[in-house]
């Protein structure tokens, strides 16, 4: 298993544990990762995904798994979610943004 996370890219750091005397041994800083259910509607099935625990609060932000999907950037997706991303925007309708009148 990767310790990946596969919405936000985010992958394990080095760094040092450091004691009293300065002291310092290797380390590392692994990314809070959980095992998630999503379910995309435009595509009508669930997923489960290894995302972190910031990955999770970004998808609530955005409102919907689908909705996440379309606004992030393909360079931190994994590639089963890239082939995803595709699909929903193919299948996603076309929202035209309004147009301001000048007065």
């Amino acid at each position: 298993m990767s310790k990946k996370c596969e919405l936000t890219g985010k992958i394990p750091m080095k760094g040092h544990n450091v004691s009293h005397a300065n002291n310092k041994t290797k380390r590392r800083f692994l990314p809070n990762l959980k095992k998630v259910k999503f379910t995309s509607e435009l595509m009508k099935r669930s997923l489960k995904l290894t995302v972190s625990n910031s990955g999770v609060r970004s998808v609530d932000k955005k409102g919907s798994f689908d909705e996440f999907l379309k606004a992030v950037k393909n360079k931190n997706l994994s590639p089963r979610l890239k082939k995803l991303k595709k699909n929903i925007l193919i299948k996603s309708p076309f929202k035209k943004k309004p147009i301001a009148k000048s007065a």
